[in-house]
């Protein structure tokens, strides 16, 4: 392959990736005397955060939404600084708005099912053998599905196949804001001053020679001192880019580590004045194949339908997302409901070949992969990105801290001490 023109040769580090842990990487790196170089296969900036504006006013934030454990999240004060608004407003994703199907009384008693279930399996994590989270449900109890269907929504997976270690490895301080113009464009907005290459396909990191490492790309072929890679854990996995010499054990992390199924159906509501801002329905409380529905939120005229695991996956492989989640809410509000409302976007990040899923979980006995894939490769190759943080993992800022702590470590390996700061979250936390 011929270098392509507009390519500068050998770069001190180069980044393939530019959604969180690459941009913030690259905004780490600025400024050091480095040459640096982004490489994006897509052709936006962002990554699995991304925000649609759409007509109405209403926001569409395709991937990441919440800025969750506000009181930690770096994107809290990035957001401000950058001119962002941040809404210190919190969720309802337990509660059941109107008195529609789910009496308060029941969700009493899911409450207390779910807070039982938990209170377990942080019991079951001090165990020294991994278990499957469903492995902790009580036999028979009424609101298992439900506590199933959540976690499908959380961690794009249902509890079968998730473990326990990593689940309670997680840190959330239960604190989850906004960001009214979308947190996918606050993502997108870190771009700004970096060196980025979009429609950049990396095909091959060829790491085998003593001094740089080639890089075959759809745009040509370039050369670096250094690399960082924060590629989904989906596309490692399944090899979409080749390393030379392999890294077996990169892959079966990431094999270990796979992408959950989360999508979202967006809905433009006629006559929304009637519905709560800022409510919530679950499409059924006896089933683990319901949605969960935000119901005007921030006050907009629309309501947001959210769908986990093995729903999401199969709707949208038979492209019925949309007719489920109208099918639901009509179900809920009544056959008229159905005239007032319209589908005006919706995900598909199964589909995306450049993510094929949304965001990562462990297997059972894999939590230990996290840590695994964030290792250094001979002080030349860094990884980043949500599924090589051990707190923050399926996060934005999870990826953006390990974005950090790659950039770091490279900047180490390239001789810099004197200046580094030392107040990153995230050093292989």
């Amino acid at each position: 392959m011929k270098l392509a023109p507009d390519f500068q040769f050998d770069f001190d580090v180069v980044i393939i990736g530019a959604g969180a842990a690459g941009l913030a990487a690259a905004q780490e790196l600025r400024n050091r005397q480095l040459s640096v170089m982004v490489l994006e296969a897509r052709t936006r900036l962002g990554g699995r955060a991304l925000t649609h504006h759409l007509q109405g006013g209403i926001v569409f934030d395709v991937g990441c939404e919440w800025l969750h454990s506000a009181d930690l999240n770096p994107f809290v004060q990035i957001g401000r600084s950058l001119g962002f608004d941040v809404v210190p407003t919190q969720p309802h994703w337990s509660e059941q708005s109107l008195d529609i199907n789910f009496p308060a009384a029941d969700q009493r008693q899911f409450q207390a099912a779910s807070a039982a279930f938990y209170r377990r399996l942080r019991r079951a994590a001090g165990l020294v053998e991994d278990t499957a989270a469903a492995e902790w449900l009580e036999p028979g109890n009424k609101w298992n599905p439900l506590i199933d269907a959540i976690s499908s929504y959380v961690s794009g997976a249902e509890l079968s196949r998730l473990s326990v270690h990593d689940s309670e490895n997680y840190l959330d301080t239960d604190l989850n804001w906004r960001v009214p113009r979308g947190y996918g464009a606050l993502v997108a907005s870190l771009g700004a001053g970096c060196s980025v290459t979009l429609a950049a396909q990396v095909h091959l990191i060829d790491h085998s020679g003593a001094d740089a490492i080639r890089i075959e790309t759809s745009r040509g072929v370039i050369c670096a001192r250094k690399v960082i890679c924060t590629v989904p854990t989906a596309l490692l996995a399944h090899e979409a880019i080749r390393f030379d010499p392999p890294l077996p054990k990169k892959i079966a992390a990431a094999a270990g580590l796979p992408l959950g199924n989360a999508e979202k159906v967006m809905l433009h509501v006629d006559h929304a004045e009637d519905l709560p801002v800022d409510g919530h329905l679950f499409g059924a409380a006896d089933r683990t194949a319901t949605g969960s529905y935000d119901i005007r939120p921030m006050g907009r005229p629309c309501i947001e339908a959210f769908f986990g695991g093995t729903l999401a996956r199969e709707l949208q492989g038979r492209g019925e997302l949309v007719d489920f989640a109208i099918e639901e809410l009509t179900n809920l509000f009544g056959w008229a409901f159905r005239h007032n409302v319209r589908a005006v976007a919706h995900s598909d990040w199964a589909g995306d070949t450049l993510s094929r899923g949304s965001y990562s979980y462990a297997l059972p006995g894999q939590a230990g992969n996290r840590a695994i894939l964030a290792e250094t490769v001979d002080d030349r190759l860094f990884f980043a990105g949500e599924a090589t943080s051990t707190r923050f993992f399926s996060t934005a800022h999870g990826a953006y801290q390990s974005g950090q702590r790659a950039a770091i470590e490279a900047m180490r390996a390239l001789g810099f001490t004197a200046d580094i700061r030392h107040d990153a979250l995230e050093i292989r936390q």
